[in-house]
């Protein structure tokens, strides 16, 4: 016959065996929410695409810089250089419009879901090393015009398998609860439309700040840090803090750092040209001068 003291005990795991499966239920059925896509009703009644915006969305993100293609399709983003990150390496994915290996199966829906909450059409939790914490505070409009883009762009078959371990996913799904922002960028009152629109383009689609804004031990960027520079993601030296570009002696004004990010080494500013801003430079000077200067303008501003 069991003791008092034996059944206390056998009352005690019966206990935290409850605690642990509500516990694991918990977990699974908060991972099942937060691994929810964003509804087609999300996006706005019969938007008709701007191409134009499209490019200028493409190559403010540097979309071709990491998913450039090799070969023959140099110029297209058809993937498959591998890509240094914290603990090793990933192959680039292809993002033409290939039905088979590209994203030319993929709805617009599936677009701004793999942008704005890191999520792939099938459900995959994408890893950071895709700088979707930047692009989600895209707006929606601008994520369909970049979308239009991509599929004007000649398809090409190249297989670029996406890494699935599954304990890697599960916990992205919490990973990304805290560092995702939670709405798109919205103007910042007091400032003007110039500044607005640099800040815009620095934050969202010109993810300046995976490279330049430290992050915490979870790997999250720390915003009260931001673009104060960080250690490389390749975990090779560092990456400079874009504050107080004035003051560093830099560049001496709006106009200065204008002339930097549209003709690089052409107009003798061997530093922005140098490393891994050349190509980030050369994306930028295939945007509208206006844009160039709005984010020289937000740029400049930061002390």
């Amino acid at each position: 016959m069991a003791t008092a003291q034996g059944k206390r005990r056998i009352r005690v795991w019966h206990v935290l065996l409850a605690l642990l499966a509500l516990l694991a239920l918990g977990a699974w059925l908060a991972f099942r929410a937060l691994s929810q896509p964003l509804p087609e009703s999300i996006l706005p009644a019969n938007y008709t695409p701007n191409l134009e915006n499209g490019r200028n969305m493409f190559f403010a993100g540097g979309c071709i810089s990491c998913h450039r293609g090799t070969g023959p399709h140099v110029e297209l983003p058809a993937g498959g250089r591998k890509l240094k990150i914290p603990g090793g390496e990933i192959r680039v994915p292809n993002i033409t419009p290939d039905e088979a290996t590209g994203i030319g199966k993929w709805r617009a829906i599936d677009f701004v879901n793999a942008l704005r909450k890191g999520l792939g059409p099938d459900g995959t939790h994408y890893i950071p090393a895709f700088p979707y914490t930047s692009y989600a505070w895209m707006k929606t409009e601008d994520i369909l015009d970049l979308f239009a883009y991509l599929k004007t762009l000649k398809p090409v078959r190249n297989e670029t398998p996406l890494e699935t371990r599954r304990f890697d996913r599960f916990a992205l799904a919490f990973w990304k609860w805290m560092a995702l922002p939670r709405r798109p960028f919205r103007p910042v009152p007091g400032q003007s439309t110039e500044w607005n629109r640099g800040a815009y383009l620095v934050v969202g689609p010109g993810h300046c700040g995976e490279c330049h804004t430290p992050r915490n031990p979870i790997f999250i960027p720390d915003r009260r840090r931001w673009l104060a520079g960080a250690p490389h993601l390749s975990e090779k030296g560092d990456v400079p803090s874009l504050r107080g570009l004035k003051k560093r002696g830099r560049y001496k004004d709006v106009n200065d750092l204008f002339m930097a990010l549209k003709y690089g080494e052409a107009m003798g500013y061997e530093d922005i040209s140098s490393g891994g801003m050349g190509e980030v430079q050369g994306n930028i000077s295939k945007l509208p001068d206006e844009d160039i200067r709005a984010i020289a303008t937000y740029l400049m501003s930061l002390q």
